[in-house]
């Protein structure tokens, strides 16, 4: 009993730490869809670009400066990206902002090749966040862990707040139905979307920065965690931020809570009196770990399309 205890209670730590990561990635995504109804496809190489940029920098300078400044570098990438490519294209439709946002993800991909290489690169935990914060049946929490998940809610928090009680958030969010009106006001709307893109880029970049030490760094993190992204947002309804946070943690628990367990399908099945074929029977749950978001992906869209707290219509 004892043993299944410590087996949930860090599994549990570890996959809302992995789910707040994800949301960190994912609420960018959403920023920008809720504000501007552009689906970016480049976002997850934003949040590699943070990865690689936030490397480069916390080798000369440090962790703590690459964690500020990381995320200022791309956000401003992004905002000059929205500037001078992505507005200029607004008027021709959903379709070619998609094409662009495609192009984009492959240019940074490759420029990311060219600048630091094939080779995948390791970040280092600093010294200050190293080692476990604290023991809870007989198992080390780290401390770096505790940290990625305070800066996540810390994150939300001021999202929250800048979405519903700053000028900049009342702006924008007025401009998304009266954007004549709001410009009569004196507003700069396009100048209020410009900080919407960067901001979004910026959360991506800081998520790549603080994920970088638990994972690899190489050029094709950017498609691995893309379709985890997408995944989120759906499930969490496209535009909703609380509902891209509940995904979040979601799809991260399911996933380390599979990817911990020594069960296969074949126990699974039997327990609720089912039987599968050898081939399947013998898979374990942790070998089919990474398909289970889209197992949820592909329910959610059956039983739920606007996922769990959809803002935005269909046709937005």
């Amino acid at each position: 009993m004892d043993a299944f205890v410590q087996w949930f209670a860090i599994n549990l730590l570890n996959g809302v730490s992995v789910g707040l990561l994800l949301f960190m990635l994912s609420a960018g995504l959403t920023l920008i869809f809720s504000m501007m109804g552009v689906i970016n496809f480049a976002h997850a190489s934003f949040y590699m670009l943070g990865a690689y940029v936030g490397y480069a920098l916390a080798a000369h300078f440090g962790f703590w400066f690459a964690l500020i400044v990381s995320p200022m570098i791309v956000g401003a990438l992004g905002g000059l990206f929205e500037r001078f490519l992505l507005r200029r294209i607004e008027t021709r439709g959903a379709l070619a902002e998609l094409l662009l946002t495609f192009g984009a993800a492959y240019l940074i991909a490759e420029a990311v090749k060219l600048v630091w290489g094939l080779a995948p690169l390791n970040a280092a935990v600093p010294p200050s966040l190293d080692g476990p914060l604290f023991t809870l049946f007989g198992a080390a929490f780290p401390r770096y862990r505790a940290f990625m998940m305070v800066v996540s809610i810390a994150m939300l928090v001021a999202l929250y707040t800048v979405l519903h009680v700053s000028r900049i958030g009342l702006v924008v969010r007025a401009a998304l139905t009266h954007a004549a009106t709001v410009e009569t006001l004196g507003h700069n709307v396009p100048y209020a979307f410009t900080l919407v893109f960067a901001a979004g880029t910026a959360l991506a970049a800081l998520a790549g920065v603080i994920g970088a030490p638990l994972f690899v760094i190489e050029p094709s993190m950017a498609e691995n965690i893309g379709p985890i992204v997408f995944v989120v947002v759906v499930v969490g309804g496209l535009g909703s931020i609380g509902g891209a946070l509940v995904a979040s943690i979601l799809i991260g628990c399911v996933q380390t809570f599979a990817v911990g367990t020594t069960m296969s399908l074949g126990i699974i099945s039997k327990a609720m009196g089912a039987e599968l074929p050898p081939a399947w029977a013998a898979l374990s749950v942790a070998q089919i770990a990474p398909v289970l978001p889209y197992v949820l992906l592909v329910a959610m869209l059956v039983l739920r399309p606007r996922g769990l707290s959809g803002q935005r219509d269909d046709d937005a």
